[in-house]
């Protein structure tokens, strides 16, 4: 059996109607290019599609919360590259990094930390992961060697500069 990547990677455009009147990605728009992203990576990469999930067994992830940084601006029509990776884990939650950068990773945009709850959506309540997704986990969690986002965000931006 091959090794899963940890580290899942995808390019979108800028679109103009997620940009503010000065031709930025809109601040909110980045959640979706971020989830969209999480979404279309899962699939092609551990053939996870959280949606097919939902359907048959009734179970998929919420959002319960998101610490984000927005670093530099996003252009309309600009092309930029989308990184994400599963930093931690446990019986119920998950907590996900993603990062966009430019199309060549010379200027880091934005970084968000989204923290997912397993949910039942029959029952209305949290739900443990299966044994195969905790494997699943197991396999690709990249733990950070920072506890907080704000001593991640500074690691970027040292690393950014570096390069």
């Amino acid at each position: 059996m091959s090794q899963l990547p940890k580290i899942l990677k995808s390019k979108a455009k800028v679109r103009f109607q997620d940009c503010d009147p000065f031709n930025h990605l809109n601040n909110s728009a980045y959640l979706n290019y971020f989830m969209n992203h999480r979404e279309d990576v899962l699939i092609e990469n551990y053939n996870l599609n959280i949606y097919k999930k939902a359907k048959q067994e009734g179970k998929s992830w919420v959002s319960s919360s998101n610490q984000i940084a927005y670093l530099k601006p996003a252009f309309l029509s600009e092309t930029v590259i989308i990184e994400s990776e599963l930093i931690d884990f446990n019986t119920s939650e998950l907590k996900v990094e993603m990062r966009m950068f430019n199309k060549d990773k010379s200027h880091l945009k934005s970084v968000i930390w989204c923290q997912f709850v397993h949910f039942n959506l029959l029952k209305q309540k949290r739900e443990h992961h299966a044994k195969d997704l905790m494997e699943l986990f197991q396999s690709v969690v990249n733990t950070q060697e920072t506890d907080t986002f704000e001593e991640r965000l500074n690691r970027l931006r040292l690393f950014t500069l570096e390069k």
